[in-house]
């Protein structure tokens, strides 16, 4: 990424730290950045629990900085319970989150320095509270742009997928285990500091348990899912993802549903900003926002209401990696979405095959009982490019699945959307689930997977009422796959793989189960792309990726990075290891962080009830004599009959352990 001197910018820069007061006395920390001019401008917020003073403080200063450089005043502020903000966090997209950033939209359009008009923005948590306020329709807010994010809650976020719990359930509840753990900074809210931070320690709660009790699709989940309601959003929306990104579903869903002006944005990237996009081309996504924000906050006649609905990576062929610095592909665009360039063409599945569109072949069951070992090469359901967590050569995962594949294509096939399975199923057992894979085999025999998708067969009419199966009778299924665009080439084959677990991307069914499954009367979908379909878009249609000068950081301890597959043949114990420690950093002020991440994963042979995930954490602040450390450990099993959980939290003021937390509770599995 080209970085500019902020001074360098078109306007100066103001930034200046401050706290909005909400009207229940409640005080949050914000920061703004915000151009030295004579006139009153437009401001921008992003409204996200992840610490503005420290863990984000560095990505904040290449993006906000740069909006208010380009006459846009960009805000960052710490949800209630978060940083240096007053209050305790419960969990995620509460109404009193929502209530707040209404509050602060309001403050902001009540800046003298302030035009009236806002927007938000945001990636991840910040995209998913972008959307949700705008369903609430304030009466500043002009225009989001929202990153990585979704419009369902239960259906495409990282809790459950098609009705399987996901591992990064528990992964992501970890991780918020630790962000409620760390105390505020005392630089930022004074002698009360440890106060706030046993406040925090003692009522944030144990979230993966909640998440645990709401398996199906219900009003829990319903509540900040967008799609109840798409007709609440009526301020323009741009929406972007990557395809290795675990929230790109929602961008094909917002183009095709909202009502209002929307641009859709999905390139080759794990979940971070496009202009920090890995694996590569990263693009020039900070000039976009400023062209978005100008247009529709600004009344800048700059093109930003005349793009393409929706704008895509189209990857080409590339060997299996966990990690890929770039994609190879080209932009493509689409006036609309459904494109009146992607032609559904349904293939038949036969023995061993994927048959052409309209051949008939022999009807035969076909069974698969697949090992918990596959799913151990899957990456993971979100990936983040650090460690390198794509998945892997799909030849290690297909010898435990059912597979149908195309004959070498004698010319190339691009698709561009949802593959849909159509299939006709029985089972051994009342609770079951498929894991269904598409991948592109070269030549050589490598398979690199392209799209997947996941279906708890309970779940087969209904998220929201699941219904045991019979086992024996057949029943009919529908599953999309992930949204994708991909180029197959001539003399690849197109593969889809089918098994009945996905272990650790997801929990595997109480007991191990036997799939049947009806060739012929099953079929796969592919949206083909035409290929006389023009691109628009031409060979650099965004431009470089650029910010402002990020604040300088000293890496005073190096990190250690590490995704590990074992296998013990003694035991028959197999074990994924991921490490993320990002080591230990010094910032301006002189506080330092220090933090270290551990996930394992681990079953026994094919026994379904020896699952057993493990996160643990450890973070600690140090800024001369002030050290703070927190320890948060969290460990999931099932048994055939509920999931098991136990998580500990300990509390150090230097080498004194101020609190310690120690909570275990099981949750009925139901149908899962």
């Amino acid at each position: 990424m080209r970085t500019i001197d902020p001074h360098d910018l078109p306007h100066a820069v103001v930034c200046e730290d401050t706290r909005v007061k909400l009207g229940d006395g409640t005080t949050l920390s914000a920061r703004v950045w915000r151009p030295d001019t004579a006139g009153p401008v437009p401001a921008v917020l992003e409204f996200i629990p992840y610490r503005l003073r420290d863990m984000t403080a560095v990505r904040d200063s290449v993006h906000h900085p740069y909006l208010a450089g380009h006459g846009i005043a960009g805000v960052r502020a710490d949800l209630r319970g978060s940083g240096d903000s007053d209050g305790v966090l419960t969990d995620e997209y509460l109404p009193q989150e929502l209530d707040d950033a209404e509050e602060v939209l309001a403050w902001l359009a009540d800046q003298p320095w302030c035009s009236g008009r806002t927007g938000m923005m945001g990636i991840s948590w910040g995209g998913f509270n972008a959307l949700q306020v705008a369903a609430r329709r304030p009466e500043s807010l002009g225009a989001i742009a929202t990153v990585c994010s979704t419009d369902d809650r239960y259906t495409d976020d990282v809790h459950y997928m098609g009705g399987c719990l996901l591992g990064d359930n528990l992964s992501w509840a970890s991780t918020m285990l630790m962000y409620n753990s760390c105390p505020p900074d005392p630089e930022g809210v004074g002698d009360g500091w440890e106060d706030m931070w046993l406040e925090r320690l003692h009522g944030s709660g144990l979230w993966v348990e909640e998440w645990l009790r709401h398996q199906r699709r219900d009003d829990y989940w319903r509540h900040g899912s967008v799609n109840e309601d798409y007709g609440a959003i009526r301020c323009p929306v741009l929406a972007a993802s990557g395809w290795a990104d675990g929230y790109s579903n929602a961008v094909f869903r917002l183009m095709e549903r909202l009502d209002v002006p929307r641009r859709g944005l999905i390139g080759p990237w794990s979940h971070t900003y496009p202009h920090l996009g890995r694996p590569g081309p990263a693009i020039g996504f900070l000039q976009e926002l400023v062209r978005w924000f100008g247009h529709w906050l600004a009344d800048e006649d700059n093109g930003a209401g005349d793009e393409p609905t929706l704008c895509t990576w189209m990857q080409d062929s590339v060997p299996p990696s966990t990690s890929y610095e770039d994609r190879p592909g080209r932009w493509v665009a689409d006036p609309s979405w459904p494109s009146p360039h992607v032609e559904r063409r349904c293939r038949p599945l036969l023995p061993g095959r994927i048959g052409e569109p309209g051949e008939e072949g022999p009807e035969a069951e076909l069974t698969i009982s697949s090992p918990l070992s596959v799913g151990q090469f899957a990456g993971k359901w979100c990936s983040y490019n650090a460690p390198p967590d794509l998945p892997y050569d799909q030849r290690e995962e297909d010898g435990g699945s059912l597979v149908f594949e195309t004959p070498p294509l004698d010319e190339p096939v691009e698709i561009l959307g949802a593959p849909r399975l159509d299939l006709e199923v029985t089972t051994d057992a009342p609770v079951a689930m498929v894991a269904a894979r598409l991948s592109d085999v070269a030549p050589d025999g490598a398979a690199t997977r392209v799209s997947y998708g996941l279906l708890n067969l309970t779940h087969r009419d209904s998220h929201a009422d699941p219904q045991p199966l019979e086992p024996g009778t057949p029943c009919r299924v529908h599953l999309d796959l992930n949204g994708v665009a991909q180029r197959f080439p001539a003399g690849h084959r197109i593969r889809l793989s089918l098994s009945t677990s996905y272990w650790p991307l997801a929990w595997a069914p109480p007991h191990p189960v036997r799939l049947g499954l009806a060739s012929g009367r099953s079929s796969v979908t592919l949206p083909v792309r035409h290929a006389e379909a023009p691109d628009e878009l031409g060979d650099d249609p965004f431009g470089p990726a650029e910010g402002a000068t990020p604040i300088v950081v000293e890496q005073v301890r190096p990190g250690e990075q590490r995704w590990e597959v074992r296998r013990d043949l003694v035991d028959y114990v197999s074990e994924l290891l991921v490490v993320k420690d990002l080591g230990c950093v010094r910032y301006p002020d002189g506080l330092e962080l220090d933090h270290r991440v551990e996930e394992r994963y681990a079953a026994r042979g094919d026994d379904h009830g020896s699952l057993r995930g493990e996160v643990r954490s450890t973070v600690t602040f140090r800024r001369g004599e002030h050290e703070a450390t927190a320890v948060t450990r969290t460990v999931q099993t099932a048994d055939a009959e509920d999931f098991h959980l136990h998580a500990t939290v300990d509390a150090y003021r230097g080498e004194a352990r101020i609190a310690s937390l120690d909570r275990s509770t099981s949750v009925p599995r139901d149908l899962v």
